[in-house]
């Protein structure tokens, strides 16, 4: 079969032609700027890419179309699709009838860390030896792919996002997963440009929660008010806590203060060979690992060799991951975009930083941060940073020179050579710069490396 992915280029979709071209199909995409890392690991699976949209892009000869939820109508390509009446479907859909079928779904779900507790549930059933299929939304570096069908025997780990399916489809994406294991890890608003309100993101999760089968199994994280709420509207199947509250089956107890060596208790008992040491830091990385041991061990997991595994997992691209260091200081890159989100990374570094200094730099490009619906808890959730570079990126519906006239260790830039100039002049050895952004942020990271390379030399 052969099958064209208009928006090829974003994570989920060019998962999907990465399942396709292994299933065997001829997979060709386009996008509005193909880009690395996902252009080269698309053209490295031989699938052909065009830069743009363009009606001349929908040829006869397809026999599917499968849209992205990025594409409205009155882009060329969707509109070329209908007029001609080609076969189309949602990626959502395609992943849904093609590739989950017979196999054991657990689908990851929440407001953050789904890219990280998808990732390290795939490396826990992998160290077992179960060789498991995933589709992650960003690049697991245990495995070096953000897809792959695995044994067809073997469960399949899926990022579950709730953000909606297609111009055709406004449910959101995992409903059409049908999990056996849903994992909850969170929820809170976010998506402004498609949902009014936290409730109407409560809903969706319950669709989801609707299509667990009762042999199946909730995890859900504890102490989330907006997961009871969806609790509270009905479940099926057995609901099983996850995290520091004394009533959760599956616990946590931090052995030291960033998180990077903690206890794991399970139904109440102290984990034999349960301790876990690795290189991540926070207590929401914690939780992530809770989420994904508790998943395991429900799949035949031994729980001992997980917390073993543990100690091997390399995060994910774009999660706390070190770009390089130069002089004493450390580069990190980090996807954190959400307020909540980004205060838990700062603290997770912060406690992880005894000596030197932790130097932000952040740009709100998400679209729930363009329409500023989130733009007042923006400058609580800094507090861990020694300094705050604010990036404004274009097509903010808001002004930030608010926000940072409030903060005495915030400034604001509107160039990106000048905002690199600014922090490589306060970094010092033994500071770590961390940049958080869910773009590609101008390529700052190696501007940086560069930078301050030449501040040594």
């Amino acid at each position: 079969m052969r099958l064209h992915i208009i928006g090829i280029c974003g994570t989920f979709m060019g998962s999907l032609a990465l399942l396709a071209r292994e299933l065997g199909h001829q997979v060709s995409g386009s996008d509005a700027n193909v880009y690395p890392p996902m252009s080269t690991q698309l053209e490295e699976a031989g699938i052909t890419l065009v830069s743009g949209y363009r009606a001349e892009n929908i040829t006869a000869d397809i026999d599917l179309v499968v849209v992205g939820n990025a594409l409205s109508r009155g882009n060329p390509e969707v509109e070329a699709l209908l007029d001609a009446g080609l076969r189309y479907t949602s990626g959502a859909q395609w992943l849904a009838d093609h590739v989950l079928p017979g196999r054991r779904v657990i689908a990851v779900a929440g407001t953050h860390g789904k890219t990280t507790t998808a990732s390290l549930l795939a490396w826990l059933l992998e160290s077992a030896g179960l060789a498991p299929g995933f589709l992650i939304g960003g690049v697991p570096r245990n495995f070096g792919v953000s897809a792959r069908l695995g044994d067809l025997g073997a469960p399949f780990v899926v990022e579950a996002d709730e953000y909606d399916t297609a111009f055709f489809d406004k449910r959101s994406k995992f409903v059409h997963y049908r999990p056996e294991i849903a994992v909850l890890n969170n929820l809170e608003f976010d998506h402004a440009d498609i949902f009014p309100d936290l409730a109407a993101i409560e809903r969706q999760f319950h669709h989801l929660v609707r299509t667990v089968p009762g042999r199946g199994r909730l995890l859900v994280a504890d102490g989330q008010p907006a997961l009871d709420r969806v609790i509270d509207q009905g479940a099926w199947s057995p609901v099983v806590y996850f995290g520091d509250q004394a009533s959760s089956p599956w616990r946590f107890t931090l052995e030291r203060p960033d998180a990077s060596r903690f206890q794991v208790v399970f139904d109440g008992e102290r984990a034999e060979d349960g301790v876990v040491e690795w290189s991540l830091t926070g207590e929401h990385n914690a939780r992530n690992a809770l989420a994904a041991l508790a998943s395991a061990h429900h799949l035949g997991v031994d729980l001992a060799r997980a917390c073993a595994a543990l100690s091997r997992f390399q995060t994910p691209r774009r999660r706390q991951e070190v770009r390089g260091e130069i002089g004493g200081v450390q580069v990190i890159d980090d996807f954190a975009h959400h307020p909540t989100a980004i205060a838990a990374t700062l603290e997770g570094l912060r406690a992880a930083t005894p000596k030197g200094r932790l130097l932000a730099v952040i740009e709100p490009r998400s679209n729930t941060m363009r329409l500023g619906a989130l733009r007042d808890r923006l400058k609580a959730c800094v507090a861990p940073a020694d300094a705050v570079f604010w990036f404004e990126p274009e097509g903010l519906d808001w002004s930030m020179d608010a926000l940072v006239d409030e903060q005495a260790h915030g400034s604001l830039h509107h160039d990106l050579d000048a905002l690199v100039a600014a922090v490589v002049a306060k970094a010092l050895p033994q500071d770590r710069i961390v940049v958080m952004s869910n773009g590609g942020f101008g390529g700052i990271h190696e501007r940086l490396l560069v930078a301050l390379a030449a501040k040594e030399a």
